[in-house]
């Protein structure tokens, strides 16, 4: 008995070979048999494959590229003092307090009060050992009057650890002239933006005179100058070292008026924001809220290249439908002869399966060399955008996922294309076939 059953399974295994390989067979003669039929079925595969991975890897790239050159220049999480202007911080509290009497404020100001976060410098070093946290950079920010010859131009300073900067926001890559290290060695030098470099008419090794608010004036050395690509940073702002600056400020060794930190993982921010808040009772704010009208911009732009790439693989997808519609309905006659020496529904949906299967996978895969290779020259096509930007290069995305996306949707495509006019081919009785 058992034997019987072993050798029944041996047959079937045979019969099951032989009938894949027949299958085969006749799938590879239907294609090699008009050559241009295929060869116009594959190309519409390569076509449509080509341009989806061409234009997706274009667009990724300009929205990646947009969203890292504003995360370059913004902290994960941004902690400050969070100033009101309402009576209670005015000067009429201090003169009514305690007294019951009815009093009525019109245009009111805020009292004199202090910018700097208490215990900065304590918290920057809590911050430190936070496993959460990449890097912490305190700042002292003021606005200033910068005061070249003749020229007097209104902007800001920010004084800050330049290490601690550049491990944050990749300083080192946006100098145009000077070096990091030469503000670490000057005493009173300065890193200026090359927007206002430009406008002053200053180089480096040149002085200008910085004047606060307050009026209080100094004198800083230009030792390097920097650009972000973002007009508004580099027409306005210089960094100093935090001595500097409170030097200029006449502030004490630990006034600080912001903490710019960066965390291990940017998407944590929107949850750890308000758990810093509450632990150091400073006003905490996340990327994510800071640029929320940008982020706006980013989410309708993607949804744009997901509708312009989804709208061409349909495109690509109903033409490939068609051209293996026209292949199947032309084979009509092969197809009455396969059924009447008895291949019966499943062997001719197989057949067409094959070849779609064999047209999908050629075509795709050229149509990813091709793509590939249009996202390539893209990609070396040069750019200027001025000397304050630092793109050099159109930007372009390689991402594996479009690649896989890619040939998945042209196998896939082809195969639905051949697999639905040939089961509606293989239900059709070849009487009707061959009688016309």
């Amino acid at each position: 008995m058992s034997y019987l059953v072993v050798t029944t399974l041996k047959i079937y295994h045979s019969s099951s070979v032989m009938a894949f390989s027949l299958i085969f067979q006749i799938a590879k003669t239907h294609l090699l048999s008009k050559k241009k039929q295929t060869i116009t079925a594959m190309l519409g595969v390569t076509f449509g494959i080509g341009m989806f991975v061409l234009m997706i890897s274009v667009m990724t790239g300009v929205n990646d590229y947009l969203t890292d050159s504003m995360l370059e220049s913004t902290a994960h999480i941004r902690m400050y003092n969070d100033l009101e202007s309402s009576s209670r911080l005015s000067i009429v509290e201090e003169i009514f307090n305690g007294v019951k009497n009815m009093a009525t404020i019109a245009h009111q100001k805020p009292k004199n009060m202090k910018l700097n976060i208490r215990n900065g410098m304590q918290i920057v070093e809590a911050l430190r050992t936070d496993p959460n946290v990449a890097g912490v950079s305190p700042q002292l920010n003021s606005q200033v009057f910068y005061n070249y010859g003749v020229v007097q131009l209104n902007g800001s300073i920010a004084g800050v650890n330049i290490l601690d900067e550049d491990k944050l926001f990749n300083v080192t890559e946006k100098l145009k002239s000077g070096t990091l290290e030469s503000l670490l060695a000057t005493s009173n030098g300065m890193i200026m933006g090359a927007g206002l470099a430009k406008k002053l008419n200053a180089k480096v090794g040149d002085r200008v005179q910085v004047t606060t608010p307050f009026g209080t004036t100094m004198t800083l050395k230009i030792v390097a100058t920097f650009a972000t690509g973002n007009v508004a940073v580099d027409n306005v702002k210089s960094y100093a070292s935090i001595t500097t600056v409170q030097k200029i400020l006449q502030r004490d060794p630990g006034y600080i008026t912001t903490i710019s930190i960066n965390l291990h993982s940017m998407t944590s921010a929107k949850q750890l924001a308000p758990e810093f808040q509450a632990k150091y009772g400073v006003k905490s704010e996340d990327w994510e809220t800071a640029n929320a009208v940008i982020l706006q911009s980013f989410v309708i732009r993607n949804l744009m290249t997901y509708v312009v790439v989804t709208t061409l693989l349909v495109v690509a997808g109903f033409g490939i439908y068609n051209i293996m519609s026209m292949t199947i309905n032309d084979k009509m006659k092969d197809i009455a002869i396969l059924k009447a020496t008895g291949f019966s529904a499943s062997d001719i949906v197989a057949i067409f399966l094959v070849q779609a299967i064999v047209v999908g996978v050629l075509g795709a895969s050229l149509g990813l060399c091709i793509g590939g290779t249009l996202a390539y020259f893209v990609s070396q096509i040069p750019v200027d955008f001025g000397e304050f930007s630092s793109m050099t290069r159109f930007p372009v995305a390689f991402h594996l996922i479009h690649y896989v996306s890619g040939i998945l949707f042209g196998v896939g495509a082809t195969c639905l294309a051949g697999l639905l006019p040939s089961r509606k081919a293989g239900k059709i009785d070849p009487v009707q076939i061959i009688r016309g």
